[in-house]
């Protein structure tokens, strides 16, 4: 099973699937005049102010809750295990390509969250829905496509919001604290399902002060080593830029890798991270509180910043400057040994930022996946979804590695095809509405 799952995989994340990813990014960049380096500074100030219209505007949370839930789902094992497995299978390389899919990307996450806030629908319970679904059927005219995207992330969520974040925990616990994999998978499932079955509303509620919360700390740890480490960063930076175009020879633990190697898992370890693309983020920002697609467009797209810009560069350059990179450690277990190497606690901390920010992926996109098997089956599926999603966390606990990542990556890149036919098909509308907003004199 895990190699037909590996066969899959390299078959879906393919040239044909990393050139559709970035080529959508270079286009909307192009169309929308570079938006996302123009108007970052604008972004960021959305994200920490508060629009007079918010509270009156329709949405069932508040911008900042948009975000947070966005990037709880986002700020996850991807920044810390994903890295490090980037570098792993890539070597130093794929972190220059995280980057390319992160600029670009973020182009991707403004259109995509333009897009989700204007085609949005109230469900009869009074919630609001968005997403890819919605604006492949009403704004694309391809209700199919709709469907099979919704199909796609229900199941999606499954493997990178569940089977992974509680894997990479149970893995980590396992290793650091001896720890019970099936003991892991089961207290994970119970936390979950405690905020999960709240729904928006409560997930809103946790993520807005456990996001910045988990980020901050990771942050300051990895500060800490760096300033530490402040001589080799140069040589890290070295590394990245060099290896980006050239092999990286085997040296040490490392096997080695190819250009195209590091471009492959560059890429798809940045989408695993920042989720550019893949159509899920979109379905947390059309719960905002707006009135403006664009407005929520340009707080959306500073989740791309936050994720891979900041946070991955700063997990790259703790593995690259601690000089283990190439000890033939994977996943966490590279990025514990990096932190362990510089601060007496860092393997612990390292271990305890994983859960933390694996806990809120899992609820993050327990909302992704609960909205998609809504419009597929309608409210109904609701509640038993989310008790399903908290199985599959337990369950993904004991499964093996390799499978998990497999299984992960191939779903995600199932359901990011439809999303980016979407996006390139609306990319006028996108166009249209970001004319417009720049264009008023009440901009905010």
């Amino acid at each position: 099973m895990t190699a037909l799952m590996s066969s899959i995989n390299s078959f879906v994340w393919g040239p044909i699937m990393l050139a559709l990813l970035v080529g959508t990014g270079i286009l909307l960049t192009v169309r929308l005049a570079g938006v996302q380096l123009t108007q970052l500074p604008h972004a960021l100030k959305l994200v920490f102010s508060h629009s007079p219209d918010e509270e009156r505007s329709e949405g069932d949370i508040s911008p900042f809750q948009a975000l947070t839930t966005a990037l709880a789902a986002t700020i996850g094992t991807g920044n810390i295990a994903g890295v490090a497995t980037a570098i792993y299978l890539g070597g130093p390389g794929a972190v220059f390509w995280m980057w390319v899919c992160a600029v670009f990307g973020m182009a991707t996450k403004y259109a995509e969250a333009v897009l989700a806030v204007h085609y949005r629908q109230h469900l009869p319970d009074g919630t609001m829905q968005g997403g890819p679904m919605r604006y492949l059927a009403e704004g694309l005219v391809q209700k199919w496509l709709g469907m099979l995207f919704a199909v796609m992330g229900s199941i999606a969520a499954f493997g990178i919001g569940s089977m992974v974040q509680s894997n990479s925990v149970a893995v980590a616990l396992e290793s650091t604290f001896g720890v019970d994999p099936t003991l892991t998978g089961l207290a994970l499932a119970a936390l979950a399902a405690v905020v999960v079955i709240g729904g928006i509303h409560r997930i809103g509620r946790v993520t807005a002060k456990l996001v910045p919360l988990m980020a901050v700390l990771y942050v300051v740890a990895a500060g800490t080593i760096l300033v530490m480490n402040m001589a080799q960063i140069p040589a890290a930076f070295s590394l990245i830029l060099s290896h980006a175009f050239n092999p990286a020879a085997g040296s040490g633990g490392f096997a080695g890798a190819t250009v195209a190697m590091a471009i492959r898992y560059g890429v798809a370890r940045g989408v695993f991270s920042n989720e550019a693309g893949l159509g899920s983020a979109p379905i947390a920002h059309a719960a905002a509180r707006t009135s403006s697609p664009v407005r929520q467009g340009l707080v959306a797209m500073t989740g791309v910043f936050f994720d891979t810009i900041v946070i991955c560069t700063m997990t790259a350059l703790v593995i690259l400057t601690s000089g283990v990179w190439n000890s033939g450690e994977s996943s966490s277990a590279l990025t514990a040994l990096a932190f362990q190497s510089a601060l007496p606690q860092g393997g612990i901390i390292v271990t305890l930022a994983l859960a933390v920010f694996a806990y809120s992926t899992m609820i993050g996109w327990a909302y992704y996946g609960e909205q998609c098997i809504e419009y597929v089956f309608g409210l109904s599926a609701r509640v038993p979804y989310r008790y399903l999603f908290c199985a599959v966390i337990a369950w993904g606990a004991m499964q093996k590695i390799a499978f998990v990542w497999d299984f992960s990556d191939t779903m995600n890149g199932a359901m990011a095809i439809p999303n980016l036919l979407g996006l390139i098909g609306l990319s006028g509308v996108v166009v249209s509405l970001t004319r417009d907003y720049f264009s008023s004199s009440d901009q905010r």
